[in-house]
């Protein structure tokens, strides 16, 4: 990391919170007035001009935007925002066979993207493709990789924000890893590790639709089903990292195995696996997800049946976690999604079946992410870390 740059995380690092509220504020609603600023955050307009200006000073926020009128007759505002480019964050989502990384802005706009084949799970190899990807993203990225002041690293499972340690992950086949440890020994930048649905929720959060929409949440259907939450303004964390883990809520048979070794999870009946190895048993010759979805739009009575299960067992999560939290509003994404018309009717009838009262009013949108969007997610997780 270059001086300037250095600066500028040292004093973000080292902000009180209410300029750490300050700076929230112009990063997800810039351009903004002082006034807006001091209406968002509670503080004075007092506080607000002292705590700008060593942000204006150090480079990180422009105050130079001109004027605009603020609604009453001879009152000009000066609006203000974060300099996009003053710091760089890196995002990388590991996958079961691949990793993809992007170095972005601070506003999460994509600077430069990497994907790279993952041909081997164990910890150690992973970690090696993401040094070797984020190597080459940066040689890529020219001076602005001497900006870099965050690595978000994305990942299925149970993961400890606080310390990078993957509890638990069924479809990387890990239990106990020290992934955020093993990551700063290799790199320069700070890591921030996280769940992969929840810095996708992140993102949405402070640069997406959670910009507009009080209450949301994301599920995700595809290799697993994951959900993240959007709740009064903050993404929902829990006390140990879980929250919102409908893909292991206890919906399905006793009989269904998960690929986190318990029975009945949602995801052993509606993850694109199960759903391929249902229809792989009832044609008695291996059959994959693509190919299970070309089968049901033909018409096969088995792979109907295997969406069509699928489909209303995540319909019932989707209303449990409606009922519980109260999102006004549910996106659905993931891989799966290409194949949403296979969903869509029994998974909207079991959400109006099982949803309670006014929680069936919540609406339920299709948003398909690529694996871009999800990397993206993890540079803004590494972009808020700094920040807060």
């Amino acid at each position: 990391m270059d001086d300037e740059a250095a600066a500028r995380v040292a004093l973000l690092r080292g902000a009180s919170a209410a300029a750490a509220r300050v700076f929230t504020v112009l990063l997800t609603r810039g351009p903004i007035s002082r006034i807006g600023i001091a209406k968002a955050t509670g503080l004075s307009q007092a506080a607000v001009t002292k705590t700008v200006t060593p942000l204006v000073a150090a480079g990180l926020v422009d105050d130079r935007l001109g004027t605009q009128r603020a609604g009453q007759p001879g009152r000009p505002v000066s609006p203000i925002a974060v300099i996009p480019d003053a710091l760089t964050a890196i995002g990388v989502k590991i996958n079961v066979d691949e990793v993809i990384a992007v170095a972005t802005d601070m506003r999460t706009g994509v600077l430069a993207g990497e994907r790279a084949p993952l041909r081997d799970r164990d910890p150690d190899a992973v970690v090696d493709a993401v040094a070797a990807i984020i190597a080459t993203l940066e040689a890529a990225l020219g001076p602005a990789a001497g900006r870099v002041a965050g690595i978000g690293v994305a990942v299925s499972g149970d993961v400890e924000a606080a310390t990078g340690t993957v509890r638990e992950s069924g479809l990387m086949g890990w239990t106990g890893v020290d992934l955020g440890e093993r990551l700063r020994a290799r790199l320069d930048a700070p890591v921030v590790v996280e769940n992969d649905v929840r810095a996708l929720t992140i993102g949405e959060h402070w640069f997406g639709i959670g910009l507009g929409t009080d209450s949301f949440a994301i599920v995700t259907i595809g290799r697993g089903i994951g959900s993240g939450l959007h709740v009064n303004g903050e993404v929902v964390e829990g006390a140990y990292g879980v929250a919102g883990e409908i893909g292991h809520l206890p919906l399905a048979a006793p009989d269904r195995v998960c690929a986190c070794g318990r029975r009945g999870c949602v995801e052993a009946v509606a993850a694109s696996a199960a759903i391929a190895d249902a229809v792989a048993k009832a044609h008695g010759r291996p059959v994959g997800i693509e190919e299970a979805a070309r089968l049901a739009h033909d018409g096969d009575p088995a792979a109907a049946a295997a969406f069509g299960e699928a489909a209303a067992v995540i319909g019932t999560a989707i209303a449990s976690l409606v009922n519980l939290a109260g999102p006004e509003l549910v996106i659905i994404g993931g891989e799966g999604v290409a194949d949403f018309d296979l969903f869509d009717a029994p998974l909207h009838a079991a959400f109006r079946e099982h949803a309670f009262g006014a929680a069936g009013r919540c609406r339920i949108a299709v948003r398909p992410h690529t694996f871009e969007d999800w990397a993206r997610g993890a540079a803004a997780a590494a972009i808020r870390t700094l920040v807060r």
